[in-house]
């Protein structure tokens, strides 16, 4: 297992300093980035506790005692390496916003409600198929002041790991047919309209559960034997 950034992969990563994405303008790096070779250590731990995912993590509807507010959905898919082969038993975690668009954050203070019975988070074990699959609501839309009149289109935030902390992933889930796509400057950072077009996921009938629930697929294809790090910028 590698830690070495594939040079070729890049070119589908948005550039660190997008003037359309103002908050980058003061986090992307002035000097060229240096990359530095891992040990062994660096490479296989620190690792997460397989015990601390309990089977209820990946139901954001069941954590508290009322069901919450908004469009119930099922999202699941299946974590590949670049080969099409599974990655089973890694480490899934989501977090998004509610169905009124605002997430459980000290920070995020527009003016749409919290919802007592929905705080945002779970995670969930890919299965020996690399499979996975969560029930959550489907995130509203929310202003975000990158420009006037700046609204985030809906989407729900993927955390993977592989073998340790240093090989985390870090990517954004959208929804099919969305109109703020055109207008979302996160969005349009990735220059390579076939990479957009991978992190949109796809209505899914078979998904869907008759009179409960609609069904959302989205597959994760990681880079093989050379899972690169990234770090995906915040909003707020």
């Amino acid at each position: 297992m590698s830690l070495i950034f594939p040079r070729s992969g890049l070119k589908a990563h948005p550039l660190n300093n997008s003037p359309e994405y103002k908050s980058t303008l003061k986090r992307a790096p002035s000097q060229p980035l240096i990359l530095l070779p891992h040990t062994l250590s660096e490479i296989s731990g620190p690792v997460f506790g397989h015990r601390a995912v309990a089977e209820g993590d990946s139901d954001l509807t069941r954590q508290h005692a009322g069901e919450p507010l908004g469009e119930r959905i099922i999202v699941s898919g299946r974590v590949l390496d670049e080969d099409g082969r599974p990655v089973p038993h890694t480490l899934i975690e989501i977090w998004q916003a509610n169905a009124g668009g605002r997430y459980v954050h000290v920070k995020d203070q527009h003016p749409a409600p919290l919802d007592p019975n929905f705080t945002g988070a779970g995670r969930a074990l890919t299965d020996a198929e690399g499979r996975y699959r969560f029930v959550t609501i489907k995130p509203g839309a929310y202003p975000w002041r990158n420009h006037h009149n700046a609204w985030r289109p809906a989407h729900i935030h993927f955390s993977l790991f592989g073998p340790s902390f240093l090989s985390r992933v870090i990517t954004q889930m959208y929804f099919p047919g969305d109109p703020l796509f055109p207008f979302d400057p996160i969005f349009q950072s990735i220059t390579d309209a076939k990479a957009r077009e991978r992190l949109i996921s796809r209505f899914d009938l078979d998904t869907t559960e008759p009179e409960w629930a609609l069904g959302y697929q989205f597959d994760i294809v990681l880079r093989g034997r050379e899972m690169t790090p990234t770090e995906e910028p915040h909003e707020h």
